[in-house]
């Protein structure tokens, strides 16, 4: 049969991304506490199409994702890229994993126990710079606002919120990137806001949860500069964008802000990719 998609081009225009997008697809990853987790990923894939090749072989994404026994870690997803590069001809390969990550997690006083959703993104790309792989962490959290609280006779306005921590993380030995653990992002970002939020609240955790953001508050922009500045101190972390943002309980808008942030000797590096 004739291979369509290796047939010339005449037009010569390169194409930077040609792939498969929003595959749905199992995937197991590590899991802190339980070594590994099985969850359900939203996954996209492409590579670099040269200028003389008329289409990429879609099929050939994803069996070179069931070659890899659905497991995804910084790991191993440099070596996917690495035969994606191989198997499609090209110079350069990104994915980008999308997945909820499930933790037990108990009410504050009475202990009462259930299961809370994190949405987490691997994003990986190889070319002939090198290999980069980004984490990122999506956290919701519970936040009072000082100025509320400051001029108001009774009470304060909270609201929930979300911190969003991207890393980047030094080269181990093996050539990998450190590993920086999904759980270890959830308790920075949830210590630098007011409050945790929870799936399960008896009435004394509510009681609990009220008093401690009380006793909490920040702004948007608190909740930033706290989360940076405990990733500024891990020494695995050679770079970070950690973005918050508030749904405003008594505004029509969102509160916003964002802080990236590079370790020497890595910020050429980063600021090429």
């Amino acid at each position: 049969m004739n291979d369509v998609q290796n047939s010339h081009d005449p037009r010569k225009i390169p194409l930077d991304e040609a792939g498969v997008k929003d595959l749905q697809y199992p995937i197991t990853i590590l899991d802190r506490e339980n070594e590994k987790q099985q969850t359900v990923a939203t996954i996209s894939m492409s590579v670099a199409l040269p200028h003389h090749f008329k289409g990429t072989h879609m099929s050939r994404f994803v069996e070179v994702l069931s070659r890899h026994s659905c497991e995804f870690t910084g790991h191993t997803i440099p070596e996917i890229l690495e035969e994606l590069k191989k198997v499609l001809d090209s110079e350069s390969a990104s994915m980008e994993i999308s997945f909820p990550y499930f933790l037990e997690r108990k009410a504050p006083v009475t202990d009462t126990s259930a299961k809370m959703s994190y949405q987490c993104r691997f994003s990986g790309r190889t070319d002939p710079d090198g290999t980069d792989f980004v984490l990122s962490v999506t956290v919701p959290v519970s936040s009072l606002c000082p100025c509320s609280k400051e001029i108001s006779r009774y009470g304060a306005h909270n609201q929930r919120g979300y911190i969003t921590i991207d890393v980047r993380s030094r080269p181990d030995e093996s050539g990998s990137p450190a590993i920086v653990w999904i759980e270890e992002l959830i308790e920075i970002a949830e210590s630098s806001a007011s409050s945790p939020v929870y799936a399960v609240l008896k009435r004394p955790d509510e009681r609990y949860v009220t008093e401690q953001a009380y006793d909490n508050p920040v702004f948007v922009e608190d909740m930033v500069r706290n989360t940076a500045e405990k990733l500024m101190k891990d020494e695995r972390v050679t770079w970070f964008q950690v973005t918050a943002e508030n749904h405003e309980s008594i505004h029509n808008h969102n509160a916003y802000a964002r802080v990236e942030w590079f370790r020497e000797p890595f910020r050429i590096r980063h600021q090429q990719k």
